[in-house]
């Protein structure tokens, strides 16, 4: 979910290139068995070796970036190949034992063409994000590194496709899930910010406009100024809402508005005994879907640590996954599915 948050860094940082400064994008195409990064994940690498994004956890950066460096003389691209099985397997030198191969193909990167990926990056409204896109480049075949960018509905995920010739990657970028924080007090900030590092959109909503100030919750963080009466937009699966103003009855109002939405996640603050007061104060059946008292039970204490147990609930619920010790799961930590 990181995907379209460093797909638009990348691009935002290659748009801040002067005119004829050169730069390379090395993205992985392909992985099987356990990879710290899926398909799509990238890495630019400019002309004076400065790089933003990875396509690891740090382990094959190093040589990625020395074939991106090199692609400045020769320009033609290239598809790299990584075993990181055994820990005899290794990889210039570096033995990694990561049970898995990684494809990731370096390319010179078009500014033009890339701009045009940017401005659809950049579309979106305060509870709404734009629509899924792809970027289509050829890996292998007579057309090796066309690129180009389709606007038509993206399905999927980013994947490896074959089409005559030419075996394609095509990127699927779908806009990340939105977080709606409700209540924009002290403890929200951490949320919000936390939050969007692992790749949410967040939204900011409160009734109080000193409240809502970008000291408080710095930009990329939208913030509406609205009260639960105002209403809210239809919202959809792929939102998540915290509800947390700390006033019973602003969350009562914003619950009200939000129960019957079709939201992937609804968080609740607040103790269990506040919760049941809350429902039949509605009038409504307490919600299975309703995630109260919100955030798992880590022991946290403080608005940093509950924010870590409230993201790692919306974490696990957006996976489909029962929260457990690695050290209990069995196969690779990364493994696909």
């Amino acid at each position: 979910m990181k995907h379209w948050h460093e797909t638009a860094a990348i691009l935002d940082r290659l748009a801040k290139l002067a005119e004829g400064e050169r730069a390379a994008i090395a993205t992985v195409v392909r992985i099987s068995r356990s990879a710290y990064r899926r398909p799509g994940a990238k890495y630019l690498v400019e002309h004076d070796g400065r790089t933003t994004g990875g396509v690891s956890g740090g382990c094959l950066e190093a040589d990625v970036r020395e074939n991106a460096l090199q692609l400045f003389d020769s320009g033609k691209p290239r598809l790299l190949h990584y075993e990181t099985g055994s820990s005899e397997e290794t990889i210039w030198g570096l033995g990694l034992g990561c049970e898995g191969a990684v494809d990731v193909f370096v390319q010179r990167a078009e500014t033009e063409l890339f701009g045009r990926a940017r401005d659809l990056l950049s579309q979106g409204s305060p509870f709404g994000l734009a629509e899924p896109f792809v970027i289509e480049t050829a890996i292998k075949g007579p057309h090796l590194g066309r690129v180009q960018i389709a606007t038509r509905p993206a399905r999927g995920e980013s994947r490896v496709e074959e089409r005559g010739p030419d075996t394609l990657f095509v990127d699927v970028l779908e806009p990340p899930p939105s977080l709606l924080v409700f209540g924009a007090g002290d403890d929200s900030r951490p949320l919000a910010s936390l939050a969007h590092e692992v790749g949410f959109q967040v939204t900011v909503v409160d009734h109080r406009s000193g409240f809502l100030t970008e000291e408080r919750f710095p930009r990329p963080a939208r913030l509406v100024l609205r009260r639960a009466d105002e209403g809210v937009p239809k919202l959809t699966r792929q939102q998540f809402a915290v509800v947390e103003t700390h006033s019973l009855q602003h969350d009562r109002d914003w619950m009200r508005a939000l129960v019957a939405q079709p939201l992937a996640y609804l968080g609740l603050l607040g103790p269990r005994a506040r919760k049941k007061q809350l429902f039949q104060e509605l009038g409504v059946p307490e919600h299975e879907r309703v995630y109260a008292p919100v955030g798992l039970d880590l022991g946290a204490e403080g608005p940093e640590q509950v924010a870590i147990s409230i993201l790692a609930e919306m974490l696990a619920v957006r996976a489909g996954r029962e929260p457990l010790h690695l050290r209990v799961k069995r196969g690779g930590i990364h493994e696909l599915g």
